[in-house]
């Protein structure tokens, strides 16, 4: 089950991170020049190279902002009756936290539908569930237990696609025009499946 929810969520995460930077060509740029620079004349990608690529955290920091892969997290159970902004909540009701919800709220984003790694150079929160406006992956004692291992598999994979190729979009479609609909299960996937053309710039 860990390995299964830790590659599921983040073959989610990896398809909307790449989704974003269609969308977006200045992130993608600086990203790709970012990857480029670390990574000079190397055949690979290692696991050592991911800690020297910093915006390429930002990159992934916002995509799960904006795309949590389990929207609503795990469902918690309440331990007993309590009240909550006026509402009566009883013993053994589910719980169940609206993590989509939470990191498109102007509350606390500013713009928060627009897609700009940057802010997280200021803003500090962290996705290990210290801050409770951003976590994706959930946050306490039931913090989601594939979490590093689903963040290694999208640094690694997202670092390789943008190091080995160049993106294009279909023909006839610009920036802007892809279609960003999500399906809400469990993880919040494309409607869509995301179909584009890679250019290999260094070969694998």
């Amino acid at each position: 089950d860990l390995f299964i929810g830790g590659s599921e969520t983040a073959a989610t995460a990896l398809q909307w991170a790449m989704s974003e930077l269609l969308n977006n060509p200045r992130v993608m740029q600086k990203a790709q020049d970012e990857v480029r620079r670390v990574l000079y004349r190397q055949e690979r990608i290692t696991e050592e190279n991911l800690s020297s690529l910093h915006y390429l955290h930002l990159v992934i920091k916002e995509t799960l902002r904006l795309h949590p892969p389990a929207p609503l997290l795990l469902p918690r159970e309440c331990r007993e009756p309590c009240q909550i902004l006026g509402f009566d909540v009883p013993k053994g009701a589910m719980v169940l936290v609206n993590a989509w919800s939470i990191g498109r709220d102007p509350s606390y984003w500013h713009a928060p539908e627009e897609f700009m790694p940057e802010r997280f150079e200021q803003n500090n929160a962290d996705f290990r569930g210290t801050d409770f406006e951003y976590m994706p992956f959930g946050a306490g004692r039931r913090i989601c237990p594939g979490m590093t291992f689903g963040l290694a598999n999208i640094e690694l994979a997202l670092a390789s696609l943008l190091y080995h190729f160049d993106w294009k979009l279909p023909r006839g479609m610009q920036a802007g025009d892809l279609d960003m609909t999500e399906t809400m299960a469990v993880t919040a996937r494309r409607e869509a499946d995301l179909l584009v053309a890679p250019v290999v710039r260094v070969p694998v």
